[in-house]
């Protein structure tokens, strides 16, 4: 069993990576990720800001392993808020065939991390909400 868990931290580590370097990018390049931000939300930019800060924070909280249950389930909401809100239109709506052949891409890709979000979640047993009864 000890080798499994192993890997699992490797696994999360990964994803920690990969979450601070997106939040990264969002704090140098906020215009470029300004055409994504829906019209209907209010301060613009601002978001790009705000969605860096909970990339990075989630990876700082996984690779410390502190509020991991929250983080997960804050990522896989603010996964599930894109996939919704920027990349469905995208794949309907884009100009050109390549733009939706990205949006479709960044559906699964976005997809996919929300499943290991929500698997690495129901695996912090140890960090309780103090919401619910049991897990």
């Amino acid at each position: 069993m000890k080798q499994y868990h192993i890997i699992s931290r490797i696994a999360i580590y990964l994803l920690a990576i990969v979450l601070i370097v997106f939040g990264l990018f969002h704090f140098k390049y906020p215009h470029d990720l300004l055409v994504y931000v829906p019209s209907f939300l209010p301060v613009g930019i601002t978001w790009a800001y705000i969605v860096g800060a909970c990339f990075i924070l989630t990876g700082i909280s996984f690779i410390t392993n502190q509020y991991v249950k929250f983080t997960s389930y804050l990522l896989a909401f603010w996964l599930v808020f894109f996939i919704l809100t920027i990349h469905v239109p995208n794949a309907f709506n884009a100009g050109s065939e390549e733009m939706r052949l990205v949006a479709w891409i960044n559906i699964l890709k976005d997809t996919a991390i929300v499943g290991f979000a929500l698997h690495i979640a129901a695996g912090a047993h140890h960090q309780h909400f103090h919401l619910e009864n049991s897990d």
